[in-house]
């Protein structure tokens, strides 16, 4: 067994560097804080010294230097304290807090659980994704994250462009792994649901359920293309299904809040929208979730309040385009004309999106000012070109325009089809609007009484529907409906909220005295009325 060899000190009194003395014992190595040196350090450190020449010190005869032998003491007192300090260090157990996401990661999770994404992380994420699919080509993850990112992308700045660039991508990842891609079918209906091709959307929405039932994502992208397409059952079911598999976040406040708002039950949709924007963890989530409620604010009629909310998710998030474009809708509903201008155009800067063009070009053609209209109409027209290009689907857009400002049978054929193919409230009721337009109102006035009893407590379906009764003759309902939409909002459009006004006004009061058979005329039988049966006593 081997050994410690204990170091001998010179005896009492023998005077240090007496020739034999080191040749037969090694010095003690020792530091001033009783810090022993571990038996392999000191025998590599003799060994080193014998092993020297005369030239460097060493060799028989010859002692260490008192600066190396405290330099070796220190290094050795270092060591040891080192390793006591980690030592002492706190592990890092399971309770411990994770450390803060990078740009990408932050991204890679918004876009994962449906939520938006700020426009830098995505910038980021996309660098590092595309740089992986270069390296590794069959990473099939790797393309189904950049596809998602892509179609975000898309979302936040209006560029259609990036939406083929999402199918390329999102293809290449099912090559990659055709069986239980979930991740690729997920980002494939948000793709559809991003170019409003609801029934695309609700196919690989199916497919991705169907593989991975307890996938929140795929849900949420389920229920977006339910409510497109107009399906409240559907919607009914996937919203049970996002409220179960996200209980307390803000993505799934957010859906919640739509299909309440949908369904004309402001005050839940409120209240949903409002612990959203509380629950938001990013920057961009709580701009999305304060544009909402705004929105919310705006269609009861208080833009007041929802500029507040406005203002607060830019605040949030500068470059949230829908917040600015609505923030200039309720500018001008206030009075604040030329602000809201600016608004506007600060929003189509961000984002040229036809519909902020269209809103724009009507408060221009309110204020008179017909050639800037015309320039924003031609933007528009525009606008849906060059989406169309990326697979985008503006049909509803372009037949509203046409129905009020463009060739009326050209809206009604395009709404026609829009309506077949996602038959939402919203659909319908344009699609209504323009029968009308073209002469042919009753069976336009059918088509927007459905969409009023499907869809929600709108100020615009309600003057569609009071300005097609008054041209029907339907007196007693346009002026109830009429006066409706202006209870509702008295600001919803800068066009037609004086039509309503106007309209209503000509309509005047009803007549005085009612309708004349309120009573039975006079010798008239009376109607014998059925006695109320006594309840029956239950007993005890």
């Amino acid at each position: 067994m081997e050994t410690e060899e204990t170091p001998q000190t010179p005896p009492e009194g023998s005077p240090q560097g007496a020739p034999g003395t080191e040749s037969a014992s090694a010095p003690a190595v020792q530091s001033s804080d009783a810090v022993r040196i571990p038996r392999h350090a000191r025998t590599s450190l003799m060994t080193s010294a014998t092993a020297r020449g005369p030239l460097d010190g060493g060799g028989p005869g010859r002692r260490r230097s008192p600066a190396l032998r405290r330099a070796l003491v220190a290094a050795v007192a270092g060591c040891a304290v080192l390793g006591g300090v980690l030592v002492l260090l706190p592990d890092r157990g399971e309770d411990s807090a994770p450390p803060a996401l990078g740009p990408a990661g932050r991204a890679a999770a918004a876009v994962g659980a449906g939520a938006p994404a700020a426009v830098p992380d995505l910038a980021v994420l996309i660098g590092e994704r595309e740089a992986q699919v270069r390296a590794r080509p069959g990473d099939d993850q790797s393309w189904a994250v950049l596809g998602s990112a892509y179609v975000e992308r898309g979302l936040r700045t209006a560029d259609s462009a990036y939406y083929p660039k999402a199918e390329r991508a999102l293809r290449t990842s099912l090559r990659a792994r055709p069986e239980r891609n979930v991740a690729a079918l997920t980002g494939l209906a948000a793709l559809a649901n991003a170019r409003h091709d609801f029934r695309d959307a609700r196919k690989w929405g199916e497919q991705a359920v169907r593989i991975a039932p307890r996938r929140w994502a795929a849900h949420a992208a389920l229920l977006d293309a339910y409510r497109g397409l107009g399906d409240a059952k559907g919607v009914g079911r996937a919203l049970e299904k996002v409220r179960k598999l996200g209980p307390g976040t803000a993505a799934a406040r957010v859906r919640s809040g739509a299909v309440y708002r949908d369904r004309g039950w402001r005050e839940d949709a409120a209240a949903a929208l409002s612990d959203a924007a509380a629950l938001a963890r990013t920057p961009a989530e709580r701009a999305a979730c304060l544009y909402r409620v705004g929105e919310l604010a705006w269609e009861r009629g208080e833009p007041g309040d929802a500029l507040r909310h406005y203002d607060a998710a830019l605040a949030a998030d500068p470059d949230h385009h829908p917040s600015l474009a609505a923030k200039g809708r309720a500018l001008a509903a206030v009075g604040r004309t030329s602000d809201a201008l600016h608004a506007y155009r600060a929003a189509l800067v961000r984002r040229p999106a036809p519909e902020y063009a269209l809103e724009l070009g009507e408060l221009y053609e309110s204020l008179k000012l017909r050639p800037a209209a015309s320039a924003q109409y031609d933007l528009l027209r525009a606008r849906v070109r060059q989406g169309g290009l990326g697979g985008v689907n503006d049909e509803r857009v372009l037949g509203v325009f046409e129905a009020e400002h463009g060739d009326v049978g050209a809206a009604v054929r395009r709404l026609s089809a829009e309506f077949k193919r996602h038959g939402s409230p919203e659909n319908e009721d344009a699609l209504g609007w323009a029968l009308h337009r073209s002469g042919k109102s009753k069976e336009g006035l059918k088509h927007v009484e459905s969409a009023v009893k499907k869809g929600p407590r709108s100020a615009l379906f309600a003057y569609h529907r009071g300005a097609i009764e008054r041209a029907l003759g339907h007196y007693g309902a346009a002026r109830r409906h009429l006066s409706e939409a202006l209870r509702i909002n008295p600001h919803f459009s800068p066009l037609a909220a004086p039509a309503a006004h106007t309209a209503l006004k000509s309509l005047g009061d009803p007549p005085d005295g009612g309708p004349a058979q309120v009573y039975a005329p006079r010798g008239a039988p009376i109607p014998k009325l059925p006695r109320p049966t006594k309840p029956s006593r239950q007993s005890d």
